[in-house]
């Protein structure tokens, strides 16, 4: 399969069924999702999408891709696809789900964005992008658990010696390593993208938004702005909090996150 530009998709398939189309976090190389697939594949047919942010070779001398890039990647999918379609987006993910459904709010079904990862007042990246620089530097010095690290710390709100824990584990697994950069390329193009509450305001598909009692503020906020904005009586989305759970639970709790599309699903097909 190509997107408009001509690059070839990545993207797994399995099941038969109605579609969902899974477009992961960061530090995803299209494996991080293979559990929660699998659960939903019993049902469904499940499109996991390898995004071309965690893909170097479509990527010219290490310049970040667009978010409007993968956009592309999503709708070249959905037209394949057709509906009925539901789309999964977490994290920088969820923020891909939101401009695609902006894009071409006929192309999907319904929607479900697990924290979506938007600008919603300051930069993910700090003043004048403070963050980006920091990790680069630490990235181009050898050191990716450090650039990690000062991520985790100040994107993400984890407190400081659970920041350089995660950041150590990140240097420590290969997989991981590799992708510290394509992390760093995909906290710049949320940056880039900047504050779009404005055109998500307009999206009409009907959406669940999905969040843990356990994440931090910042991943939390953009769910509330979006809820906001979407709060429209005829078209407000639906709201699920999983009690004791954080971020990372499409890893630590499949069963529950699957359990949640799989209901909203069949309100919806």
């Amino acid at each position: 399969m190509l997107s408009a530009d001509g690059a070839d998709i990545h993207v797994y398939d399995q099941g038969r069924g109605p579609a969902i189309l899974i477009v992961g976090p960061g530090l995803d190389d299209g494996t991080r999702t293979r559990m929660l697939a699998s659960i939903l594949a019993r049902r469904f047919r499940v499109l996991r999408l390898h995004r071309r942010q965690y893909r170097p070779d479509l990527k010219t001398e290490g310049t970040p891709c667009s978010v409007a890039q993968e956009v592309d990647d999503v709708l070249a999918i959905a037209r394949q696809v057709g509906r009925p379609l539901i789309i999964y987006g977490h994290s920088s993910g969820g923020v891909v789900a939101l401009e695609a459904l902006a894009a071409a709010p006929s192309a999907f079904t319904g929607a479900v964005l697990f924290e979506p990862a938007s600008v919603i007042d300051t930069a993910w990246a700090g003043q004048d992008g403070e963050v980006v620089t920091h990790a680069r530097a630490a990235i181009a010095a050898g050191r990716p658990g450090q650039a990690m690290a000062i991520f985790f710390r100040r994107t993400i709100g984890l407190p400081g010696r659970q920041a350089w824990a995660a950041g150590a584990l990140t240097a420590i697994v290969p997989r991981y390593r590799r992708l510290a950069s394509c992390q760093i390329d995909d906290l710049e193009a949320m940056d880039r993208l900047g504050v779009r509450l404005d055109a998500y305001s307009q999206i009409t598909t009907p959406t669940l938004l999905l969040s843990g009692d356990r994440s931090t503020p910042q991943q939390t906020a953009p769910v509330d702005a979006i809820e906001r904005v979407l709060s429209d009586p005829e078209r407000r989305p639906e709201r699920v909090v999983m009690r004791k759970r954080d971020h990372g639970a499409d890893l630590k709790a499949p069963k529950t996150v699957a359990r949640i599309i799989e209901t909203f699903a069949d309100t919806l097909l």
